[in-house]
C-alpha cells in the first residue's frame, strides 16, 4: 500500500513538472497577451479607422475616440490582456484585437482599458508596466464620461 502510495505520488510529480507550461507564463486568469513587442519585420493587423465606425457602433465620442488613439499605440496594446475575456469567447489574442474590429467601441472594459493604457503610454510608463496596472484592476477607475478629452 505504502509502495503503491510513492508510485502515485511520484507520478503525480513528475506529471507537474513535464505537462507544459503556457508559452507566456500567464496565470489562467489573466486573459491572453504578447509578452513582447511583435518582432520588427512583423505587422500587426490595422485598427479599425475611426470613419468605418457608424453611429449604431460607436454612438458617443469617447468610443471613436478611442480608434484614434489605439491606432498611436498598437505595439502597447498587443501586449495588454483584455478583461472582457474575449480572448475566450471570441479569439482574440490581446487588447489590440478588440481595435481591429467594431467590438472595442461597444464593451466599456476595452474603452477603459484602452484609455488606461494610452493614459499610461504617455506618463512614460512601459507595455509591462501598464499590464501590471491593468492586471491590478486600475483600468476600473477610468471615466468614459471625460475620456474623449484625452489626447
Amino acid at each position: 500500500m505504502l509502495k503503491r502510495g510513492l508510485i502515485l505520488a511520484g507520478l503525480f510529480l513528475m506529471t507537474l513538472t513535464m505537462s507544459p507550461s503556457r508559452a507566456s507564463s500567464q496565470s489562467a486568469d489573466v486573459p491572453a497577451y504578447n509578452t513582447a513587442p511583435p518582432a520588427k519585420n512583423a505587422k500587426l493587423p490595422a485598427i479599425l479607422s475611426r470613419d468605418k465606425l457608424g453611429i449604431d457602433e460607436a454612438p458617443e465620442e469617447f468610443q471613436a475616440h478611442a480608434y484614434e488613439l489605439a491606432a498611436k499605440i498598437p505595439d502597447v496594446l498587443q501586449q495588454q490582456p483584455c478583461y472582457c475575456y474575449c480572448d475566450r469567447n471570441m479569439g482574440h489574442k490581446s487588447l489590440h484585437s478588440c481595435y481591429e474590429g467594431t467590438h472595442g467601441a461597444q464593451c466599456s472594459t476595452c474603452l477603459k482599458e484602452l484609455y488606461y493604457s494610452y493614459s499610461m503610454h504617455q506618463k512614460g510608463k512601459t507595455a509591462a508596466e501598464i499590464r501590471q496596472g491593468i492586471i491590478r484592476g486600475e483600468w476600473k477607475q477610468v471615466d468614459l464620461k471625460t475620456a474623449a478629452s484625452i489626447n
